[in-house]
């Protein structure tokens, strides 16, 4: 996935794309509650060995978490590779290497899960294992946030804009 300028101000551009609303503390909880019930949905899938309903909600544990992030600055975005390019584009330097990488492999591992009627070999531990990493490590990001690095953030993405 390219988080590069061009590809983000075609996200900008797009219907549902990537825009700047306003800062949401409440839209931010309310994503991360639904982070946390995917997460207690993938236990609970994999404690059952129904391995594609784990895939797919470890990528919308995740998934959610980013938007709680996303919601908490002030940006809405409902495209789900122009959010990953800008998780990537935002918080690369900031984030564990292989976070948007793992983001981007869950979000396709899930189409194929879901889409395709192929049977498919999981490792449940280290999805359960990295899945609940990935949404604590964004919970801690969030916590940290403050209102000099929220202007930032907003800041960068409407210099892409222009």
């Amino acid at each position: 996935m390219s988080s590069n300028k061009k590809y983000l101000k075609w996200c900008i551009k797009q219907r549902n794309g990537i825009q700047i609303v306003p800062e949401s503390i409440t839209l931010q909880k309310a994503y991360l509650k639904k982070s946390e019930e995917a997460l207690k949905s993938m236990n609970a899938n994999a404690t059952a060995g129904i391995d594609e309903w784990v895939v797919s909600t470890s990528y919308y544990a995740k998934y959610f978490a980013v938007y709680a992030l996303l919601s908490r600055i002030g940006i809405k975005c409902e495209i789900h590779d122009c959010t990953v390019a800008l998780f990537e584009y935002l918080f690369s330097s900031t984030i564990p290497a292989n976070f948007v990488q793992d983001l981007q492999q869950s979000k396709d591992d899930r189409v194929d899960a879901q889409y395709y009627t192929q049977a498919i070999q999981i490792n449940q531990k280290k999805i359960l294992a990295d899945t609940t990493n990935f949404v604590l490590e964004i919970q801690k990001i969030i916590d940290k946030l403050t209102s000099t690095e929220i202007a930032a953030l907003k800041g960068k993405v409407t210099s892409t804009i222009t």
